[in-house]
Order: structure tokens, then sequence, then C-alpha cells
């Protein structure tokens, strides 16, 4: 513990700003109001960490420069926002178990077993990541398969798409499930052929055991919170949308701040009313710590995930025509907490994943939109699959689809396997949304994909996967340009989380939030943006990283 917090305190220390700082010869790129690529050989910012200008090629130095810093040429681009994160997850996930690298349950096991004999002081195996349709495993593991190689101990293991859990018997044992633990509203016991639980827990049904995990303690949560930190800065991350932020999260974030160690610029999004009325109270938290941390809204869930068939859909699954998921909220849960958080102009954030989940929300966007106008950039976080009759509805009220690019890549074959292809022409349909005046934000889900922006922004120009296939795109249609792919991570990121004319842009008046990057991702093949190395990262004007 006390190296991993060694290095994580070396990792991000800072080096302090000065006034008037003057970085030049740099290759510059930044996203303009207007959408398209603006290009600057210097940038200038203040003891505030605020740009104050950017010049060209052949424009005259300001006067006044107290310091200058010789880029020497290297690509210089806007900090990244990665517009849908779970900064906490992301954390724990860094010193627990993570599955997300194995291909078969055999492998998994493996793992696991090695997990459970380093580390014999822990009560309980806790982990991340696995994925039964990446294994080819046809079905969900069983609690029997734990037992087999750690008996001893409770073990937990989260599912990739943070939408279901497996657990061995003595979990379950000591959350007192049986055959007669009824499946919860919104949540699904996976049983096998006498109704006996089998060991995986799908949305909702999560809690039944989860529950019974010992909560962290605040050393814990301050160690986790400085590895997401480490994680997020060394990929170019500097701001990220925390979704469905509890309030001991928050608590987390601002004892980091008040310590002097807050470093990346979240926009919180609380996990439920009682948490957005306790964090925000009658509204939106101001901007804190130099637009560090501000409150944005509230985080609602519709459906559960594709993978773990909890995706609502209109009609039913292909691969399992009995069940079209699991509905996380009724219509009028639906429309009555987001009323409740409009009330108070908290910005509402709705997760929706199959058709009938977005149709919901969309619909419900109408409706509301009619008693609470001004300036509300309603979002639907991940919209992967979207009736095509219902795509024109995101340019009805300049509705935000907060997508991962990431998704498509990781869900492509899979979701063709639980819809076929007559129900894909809305899937991942990043340009369909642009083309119908709505607005795009990127992100990642971490811990669910990496938080890998680069790796994000080659998806979404080539619907590729990191080996290049299926070749020519999956339904490439829907790709969206470089210009557009970058903004979704800068600019329009920032503006999902009402940020914009603070970060997201290299542009006067807007913070110094910038990157070294060894090559330009507007000139660079998909696979040689996969490949991105950030060598320096700056956070205000403080540099917080270099390789």
């Amino acid at each position: 513990m006390i190296r991993t917090l060694l290095a994580v305190s070396a990792a991000l220390i800072a080096t302090p700003a000065l006034a008037d700082t003057l970085v030049y010869n740099v290759d510059g790129v930044t996203i303009d109001e207007n959408g398209e690529v603006k290009r600057f050989t210097s940038l200038v910012f203040d003891d505030d960490g605020i740009i104050t200008h950017t010049l060209e090629r052949g424009d005259e130095r300001p006067e006044g420069i107290d310091f200058a810093m010789d880029g020497e040429g290297q690509v210089m681009l806007p900090g990244m926002i990665d517009a849908h994160v779970h900064v906490m997850d992301i954390g724990f996930a860094a010193l627990t178990l993570d599955l997300s690298d194995t291909n078969s349950l055999e492998e998994a096991l493996q793992k696991i077993a090695a997990f459970a004999a380093n580390n014999p002081g822990r009560p309980w195996i806790l982990g991340r990541g696995w994925n039964q349709e990446k294994w080819g495993l046809g079905r969900f593991p069983t609690a029997a398969e734990l037992d087999a190689i750690v008996s001893d101990r409770p073990v937990w293991l989260e599912r990739a798409d943070n939408h279901a859990n497996w657990a061995n018997s003595l979990a379950m044992e000591q959350a007192g499930i049986t055959a007669d633990t009824p499946d919860p509203e919104g949540g699904r016991i996976i049983r096998d052929e006498t109704g006996n639980p089998s060991g995986v827990f799908v949305d909702n049904a999560i809690g039944l055991v989860g529950d019974s995990v010992p909560a962290p303690r605040p050393e814990d949560r301050a160690t986790a919170f400085a590895m997401a930190q480490q994680r997020l800065i060394e990929n170019g991350i500097t701001a990220v949308a925390d979704m469905g932020t509890e309030v001991v999260d928050w608590m987390t974030f601002r004892r980091s701040a008040d310590e002097g160690n807050l470093r990346i610029r979240i926009m919180a999004y609380a996990d439920s009313l009682d948490a957005m009325q306790l964090i925000g109270g009658s509204g939106p938290t101001p901007w804190l710590y130099q637009d560090k941390l501000r409150l944005n809204g509230i985080k609602l869930y519709v459906d559960g995930a594709l993978g773990s068939r909890g995706a609502t859909l209109k009609q039913p699954y292909e691969d399992e025509p009995g069940t079209r998921g699991l509905a996380l909220t009724t219509p009028a849960q639906l429309r009555n907490r987001m009323s409740r958080a409009a009330m108070n102009n908290f910005q509402t954030a709705v997760h929706a994943i199959g058709d009938a989940a977005n149709a919901d929300v969309l619909y419900a966007i109408e409706e509301l939109s009619e008693s609470y106008t001004g300036d509300r950039r309603w979002r639907i976080e991940h919209a992967q699959i979207v009736d095509t009759a219902d795509l024109s509805r995101f340019g009805d009220y300049g509705t935000i689809a907060s997508m991962q690019p990431l998704h498509q890549t990781s869900d492509m074959f899979m979701a063709e396997a639980r819809l076929g292809e007559d129900r894909l022409g809305g899937a991942y349909a990043w340009r369909s949304i642009l083309e119908a005046g709505g607005r795009l934000a990127f992100g990642s889900d971490a811990p669910v994909e990496p938080a890998d922006a680069f790796a994000g922004i080659a998806v979404a120009i080539s619907r590729t996967d990191a080996n290049g296939e299926p070749f020519g795109g999956w339904r490439a249609q829907e790709a969206v340009s470089r210009e557009q792919a970058l903004a979704g991570y800068t600019a329009d990121a920032a503006y999902a989380g009402f940020a914009d004319g603070r970060f997201g842009r290299l542009i006067p008046g807007e913070r110094a939030d910038f990157l070294f990057v060894d090559r330009d991702p507007m000139l660079a093949s998909t696979a040689e943006i996969r490949e991105t190395q950030v060598r320096e990262v700056y956070i205000g004007g403080e540099r917080v990283f270099a390789r």
C-alpha cells in the first residue's frame, strides 16, 4: 500500500505555473467555435492557468511574458475529456482482481485462483471484467465453478458491463440467498434447472449480494481515487463526467481537493435523487477548486445492458425469444425523476441501451421540454440501439447522445446475435444522430472499456477494432470525421457537461489544459492513432505528468 501511494504521488507531482507563460514552437491543434480544426504555433496562459492568446506563424509575441517554454515542435492537443466514466470504479478496479484480459473461463479461473493465493488476508475476493461472450461460453458462469477454486472466502466479481455479478456459494450464503429468494423488480437471479440460484445476479438483483460486501474505508477510497487519477492522466484525460456519483464519492473528491491533490476536472452526476439533493441542495453546485469539480445533475437508469440481456427491446431478443430485457424504471418513474431534477435545473443523464429504452427517454424529453424550457442539454448515456424511426428525435431538442466508440467494436458481433441483422439500422449510429441534429459526446465507460481517447478516435473514424476488423468497418456509414471525433472527446464533451467556455478548447478565456503527444490525429492512420503516446499533460497550466 505504501509503495502504491508513493508511486501515485510521484506520478502526479505538479510543476507550479508561472505568470504569463508562453509555450512556443508547437504544432497546436484544437476545435474552434464552428467545429472545425484550428491550428496554432504558440499559446500564452496567465497565472490562473487561463489562456490569453493563441498565435499563428508570423504573429507578434505579446508583451509581458514572464516565462517561455520551447515546445520543440511537438503536437499540442486539448486535454481529452471522457464524457462517461465511473471514477471510483477505475481506482478500485486497479486495486482488485482484473479479469478483463481473460479469453476463456479456464483462464479466468486460473487468474482468480492465483489472486486468492497471493492475497490470503483479504476477507472477500473482489474483482471485475469477466465476459462470457468474449469467452465463447454460451452461458453464464456458475458458483460451482468458483467453489472449485475458492471455497474458504466469499467471491464477488463484476461483469465487464457493470450489469451483472458472479458469486461463489459462500458469498450467496452470507447474503442469505436461497431458492426462495425472489427476483427483485428490474433484476434477475440466474437459476439452474431446479430453480436454485446458479451464481449470477443481473441489474437490480446485484444488491442482494452486493449489500453484504464490506464498505471501503476512507483511506481505501483515497488510495483508489489517487489510482484513478493516475490512470486517467497517463492516458491524457484531463476531465471526466463521473456517472453515478455517491455522496461518499463526492466527499472523497472534496477531501482530495482540500489537500491539494485534485488534479483532473470532474463533472459529477449523482446516483440518486437523495444524493443529488444532499450534494447540490437547491440546484447544481458552483464550479469549485478553479473549475475542478461541479455537480451537474443526476444519472438515471431505464434498462440494463445487451451483454446480460438487460437492455429493453421493442421486440424479443433474437437469441433468447422469451425476454425483451429488464426495465429498471417505469415510464412514470422516469418522468417523475427527470421532472424532479429539472425543477431545480439539475441536468439529467439517462442510461438507455435498447431501442425500447431509448424511445422511452426520447419521448420523455419531448414531454418534459414543454414544461421545462431553457438550456437543458438532455443527455442519453450509451444510446446504443435506437429504432431508425426514433433517430430523428435526437434533433428535435438537441439531445446529447453520450456514446462510447469502444463499445461498438467490443459489442458488434454480440449485438448481431442479440438483435439479428434487420434491427441494426440504428446501432451505434453516430453519424445518423449528428445528421438528425443531435449532439455527440464521446467517452469510455471506464472501467468497462479502457479510458483511451485515442483508441476511441480511431474507432469513431473507422468502425474497426485494433486488428483492423472488419475490413472496411462495421456499418461504416455511421463513422464520423476526424474533426467530429476530436470534438467528441474535447469541445463537445465539455458542452455536454456545461463546461463550454471553461475548458475543452485551446482558445483565449478557457483553461490551459493541454497535452504533448507524438503524432497528429488529424493526419495519422487509424492504426497510428491507436499507438499515440502521451508525452506530457498540463492542467490549468501546471504539468501533472511527464513520460
